[in-house]
């Protein structure tokens, strides 16, 4: 019987950091990922969240810091029981999807052929066909077929809907949330937030390759309310708010004003009720508004945000 150390499941990483030169890619990176846990890594372009997966995965070799799979240090029979999707596309063009299919069932002891085809109908793949011939979506259908068929214990998921039309992306979402209720620890990036949002009981933002945040989901949202007011000019005096210490920050477009309200968020709405603005309403972050107050002034410019404090 094999140990638990070598089925992967709970990560620690640890002040992980990895230079390519003079340039960091990642510095001193740090975050857990608990056993059956879905996990998001956000970031900004460049922050550094493939090269964590590749020093996870030993594809690079780290400078400083450390890996730990349920406290142990990876180890080549681990990888039995892992599966990555990498961001780019590491299919063999020559090979048709049968042949991966093939070879998978060669390799891995838990390779489970009926899963296989029955996921290869669910993305209408021609498994016939040869890598090279099918489009980026195609590819990446096949990169995840190959994944979920060897019922891993870890899976590492680098953009996993890449190039997927949106019903075959809910699928992708789905296949994880499965997954993650059978005890499989996942952990994905994505460029699209709202995948996050939606799958994700934890995230760990990177930004100019630090992490900037780390939490659970449901507790980072109800840390803040957001308070949203248009007003009829674009400068309304806010008589002090700016420097509030229930306000951690005021942003404003146009007319629009957004104040990130740390506490008593009551007595701020009412003072913002009182400046008679055309419209006023209380919201609850949403990971959006979180990942653009964790990463700072530039982003949230490019958002269309203004005047971050």
């Amino acid at each position: 019987m094999m140990a638990s150390a070598e089925r992967p499941g709970a990560i620690e990483i640890r002040s992980l950091t990895k230079r390519y030169g003079s340039v960091i890619a990642i510095d001193e990176v740090s975050f857990s990922v608990p056993e059956g846990t879905i996990f998001g890594l956000l970031g900004t372009n460049g922050a550094g969240k493939t090269t964590t997966f590749k020093c996870m995965l030993g594809l690079a070799r780290p400078d400083a810091g450390s890996v730990l799979f349920n406290g142990a240090a990876l180890r080549p029979e681990m990888f039995q029981h892992i599966a990555y999707v990498p961001e780019r596309s590491a299919l063999y063009c020559w090979m048709t999807g049968t042949q991966h299919l093939e070879f998978y069932r060669r390799t891995y002891t838990s390779y489970d052929s009926a899963r296989a085809a029955k996921l290869a109908e669910l993305f209408h793949l021609d498994l016939r066909k040869r890598v090279g011939a099918l489009s980026k979506g195609q590819q990446t259908a096949l990169a995840v077929i190959l994944a979920f068929s060897i019922h891993p214990k870890t899976l590492v998921l680098d953009e996993p809907t890449s190039g997927l039309d949106p019903v075959h992306q809910r699928q992708v979402l789905d296949l994880m949330i499965g997954e993650s209720s059978n005890g499989t620890t996942i952990i994905f990036s994505s460029h699209q937030i709202g995948q996050v949002e939606r799958a994700a009981e934890r995230i760990a933002i990177l930004h100019d390759s630090k992490v900037v945040l780390e939490g659970e989901v449901e507790q980072l949202r109800s840390n803040e309310k957001i308070i949203e007011a248009v007003f009829d000019t674009e400068r309304p005096a806010l008589n002090g708010l700016e420097s509030d210490p229930r306000v951690r920050a005021i942003s404003r477009n146009g007319r629009l004003i957004r104040v990130f309200v740390r506490r008593d968020t009551e007595l701020v709405m009412r003072a913002f009720a009182e400046k008679q603005p055309r419209s006023l309403r209380m919201l609850d972050q949403n990971l959006e508004d979180i990942f653009l107050s964790a990463v700072g002034g530039d982003a949230a410019k490019e958002a269309g945000e203004r005047d971050v404090l």
